[in-house]
C-alpha cells in the first residue's frame, strides 16, 4: 500500500510540536532549579541526580526532535520510506511505528550492535 504522505506529515508535524514543548520544559526547569543556599550535601546529591536525569531525557527529546525534522525533509524530498544506508524500502509497519524512522530493521540492528559495542564511540573517532 502506498505511503499516504499528508497522514505522515500530519503524525511528523504533531511529533515535532510535543517534542519542542518537551525541550523547552525540560529547559526552563533547569533554569528554575538552583540550590538554595540551605541545602545539605543529601540534597545537592539529590538535585544534581534529578538534574542529570532531565538532562539525559531532554537529550534523548532533542535527537529525536532531529531524527523528526530529518523525515519531513526526506517527506518533501520524496525519499521518505527509503533507508538512507541501503536504498531498500522501510517496512510499512515499522514506519507506522517510528514514522521518523531513516533505517531498515537490519540496518537499525547494525546502528544498536554498534552503539553497543563497548568501545565504539572511541574507535569512530
Amino acid at each position: 500500500m502506498p505511503i499516504d504522505k499528508e497522514e505522515v506529515k500530519r503524525r511528523l508535524l504533531q511529533r515535532e510540536r510535543e517534542l519542542s514543548d518537551e525541550i523547552a520544559t525540560f529547559n526552563e526547569d533547569a533554569r528554575d532549579s538552583r540550590p538554595s543556599d540551605v541545602e545539605d550535601p543529601i540534597d545537592e546529591v539529590i538535585s544534581s541526580q534529578a538534574k542529570a536525569g532531565s538532562f539525559a531525557v531532554s537529550n534523548m527529546a532533542s535527537e529525536t526532535l532531529l531524527q523528526v525534522r530529518a523525515a519531513l525533509q526526506r517527506l518533501e524530498q520524496g525519499d521518505y520510506g527509503i533507508c538512507v544506508d541501503c536504498g531498500r524500502p522501510i517496512e510499512e509497519a515499522r514506519l507506522n511505528a517510528v514514522p521518523w524512522t531513516p533505517y531498515c530493521r537490519d540496518d537499525q540492528e547494525k546502528h544498536d550492535r554498534e552503539r553497543e559495542q563497548p568501545g565504539a564511540f572511541e574507535s569512530a573517532l
